[in-house]
């Protein structure tokens, strides 16, 4: 997957948003206004994860904590292409849900999310 998949993948789940709060060269990805992953030019990628596969996926080296974003248990991949593009795919909407499991009944209803 690259740069553009990303954002195929993202904008196609329900309410999420695409911002550059960091200029050009990074995609955030957001539901409700709170960001649940952001890839960067050089192919880098980071998402949200829940603890347990924080753990999972940092312990064994899939990924490696997100620069200034892991202690709320994000992870980074140095390159896009470094998972099959379906595992990134579902990493990317379970991010998602997570981010708008967070987010307050009434922002949930007004995005259309359960």
């Amino acid at each position: 997957m690259d740069r553009e998949g990303v954002g195929t993948v993202c904008l196609a789940l329900p309410a999420a948003t695409l911002d550059h709060p960091f200029g050009a060269h990074h995609d955030a990805y957001r539901v409700g206004g709170k960001m649940f992953a952001m890839v960067g030019e050089q192919g880098g990628i980071s998402f949200k994860v829940s603890d347990i596969a924080y753990e999972v996926l940092t312990e064994s080296g899939h990924a490696r904590p997100a620069p200034y974003m892991a202690r709320n248990k994000w992870v980074n991949l140095p390159r896009i292409d470094d998972w099959p593009d379906d595992e990134l795919a579902e990493h990317l909407t379970i991010a998602h849900g997570i981010v708008a499991a967070r987010l307050t009944r009434k922002a949930r209803t007004a995005l259309g999310l359960r």
